[in-house]
């Protein structure tokens, strides 16, 4: 697409979301090129002591790490990186029938100046308090809205759901600390739910259990969907018509009172006619029929090392002393890690490379759009379900976004949070549940 998009542009595109990386915008004027799609906008944080949220330029060791895919090392230069990767790194993991790459359009500073303004009120507040649009970009990246299916007939309804699933299995690296081995029986989600109530952040811990939405059985991914109705955070969203529904805005403190979820559900009601237990159903069957999950539960599983071994792969690479190393103190487990520490430069590339890879995988959210399809139609570019309780078809696409690559000097962020959740988990710490949490006013054993 070779126009700008200018300030008097600005009015048509509305807030859709946002993630630590990326603010989302929505089209709403009359061009039939950019109906149905929408703008990933980049962000900036303003607290300039945080980690960075995303993969701006290469470091010199991003170059030894990335350099075989020229694709990545050029988009970087082109500032389509977000593109490159999702393109050339993801979609040969997840398929590339389900990875949009989209396509880069310039944007001038006026645009983006005028669109923070005009978003300003629809964003958290806590968003807002922590970043800003990146104004001196030039480009942003437009991609289709999957929300919505292109060409959708009109009076036809699309309903759509927005799954952050997270990380799907219990690690079993043999790098793993015995004072850490509570990341083999219960799962990263649990513990860092707990950690987050803790901190405040949520006001809530929620039910839901990565592991049944991976499991491959049709009942326990019913029981994660149910789930999220009453704890969604930034974890499950349902659109109707492109329309947010149901979920937050993408904040981690966000929980959703019981008028909400009714709201909600005359919404699917008026709209699809379908009830909570028909649209339970429709979306159980079609994440157990169309084996999206099996890809990406395969794709974060290329973290075979977890994050206590791959971060001395980390040190290799940067070739500096390992600082982990220096506090250890159990003999076996430091024989383990001087061993890491004797690999070649390509294996602890490959090593560090596939942690990372899994790292977007276990963050990146599943969208997954509903049509019912029309009677006497045959031929579709689409996967389908049948609904027994409606009697109807269903039309679906699946696809992946929020697929951005993450930092390599992210690495030790990772490590350090991934103590402090394990820390926190086994240290038995008691917490007041906040009155009108929805939760206990017994104290709760974290």
């Amino acid at each position: 697409m070779d126009a700008v998009l200018q300030a008097g542009d600005a009015k048509y595109w509305v807030y859709k979301g946002e993630g630590a990386a990326n603010l989302i915008l929505s089209y709403t004027g009359p061009s039939p090129s950019l109906l149905g799609k929408v703008l990933r906008v980049k962000k900036i944080l303003k607290d300039k002591s945080q980690p960075v949220p995303s993969c701006m330029v290469f470091s010199s060791y991003e170059q030894l790490l990335w350099g075989h895919i020229p694709e990545l090392v050029e988009s970087v230069k082109q500032d389509c990186l977000a593109q490159a990767y999702a393109v050339h790194v993801m979609s040969q993991h997840l398929g590339a029938n389900h990875v949009d790459g989209g396509i880069r359009v310039r944007v001038s500073r006026d645009f983006l100046e005028l669109v923070e303004k005009n978003v300003l009120n629809s964003r958290p507040t806590w968003r807002v308090n922590a970043s800003s649009i990146d104004n001196t970009a030039d480009a942003a990246l437009l991609i289709a809205d999957h929300s919505l299916f292109s060409g959708n007939p009109r009076g036809s309804c699309c309903i759509a759901v927005e799954i952050k699933a997270k990380c799907g299995f219990l690690p079993s690296s043999e790098y793993i600390s015995k004072e850490s081995s509570i990341k083999k029986q219960v799962t990263r989600y649990k513990m860092h739910q707990r950690f987050k109530f803790h901190q405040g952040e949520i006001m809530k811990t929620s039910e839901y259990n990565p592991l049944d939405l991976f499991s491959g059985s049709k009942e326990r991914i019913r029981m994660a969907i149910k789930s999220f109705f009453s704890t969604p955070q930034n974890n499950f969203r349902i659109f109707v018509n492109g329309s947010l529904v149901f979920g937050g805005m993408g904040g981690g403190a966000d929980s959703v009172h019981p008028d909400e979820t009714d709201k909600c559900l005359e919404d699917l009601s008026k709209f699809s006619g379908l009830e909570l237990s028909d649209f339970i159903e429709l979306l159980s069957e079609a994440v157990f029929k169309s084996g999206v999950l099996g890809q990406l539960l395969a794709t974060q599983k290329l973290d075979d090392h977890d994050i206590e071994g791959a971060i001395h792969l980390y040190y290799n690479i940067i070739s500096q002393p390992c600082l982990v190393c220096k506090n250890i103190t159990d003999a076996e487990l430091l024989r383990k890690y001087t061993l890491l520490h004797s690999l070649s430069l390509d294996k602890s590339l490959k090593i560090v490379r596939d942690f990372l890879i899994s790292a977007t995988a276990k963050d990146c959210s599943l969208m997954i759009s509903f049509r019912p399809k029309e009677s006497g139609t045959t031929d579709s570019e689409y996967d389908s379900v049948f609904l027994e309780s409606m009697k109807q078809t269903y039309d679906y696409k699946a696809y992946f976004v929020d697929l951005d690559l993450k930092p390599l000097d992210k690495m030790k962020h990772y490590f350090k949070l991934d103590q402090k959740i394990v820390n926190f988990y086994t240290s038995g710490a008691v917490r007041q549940c906040p009155k009108g949490s929805g939760s206990s006013d017994e104290p709760m054993i974290l």
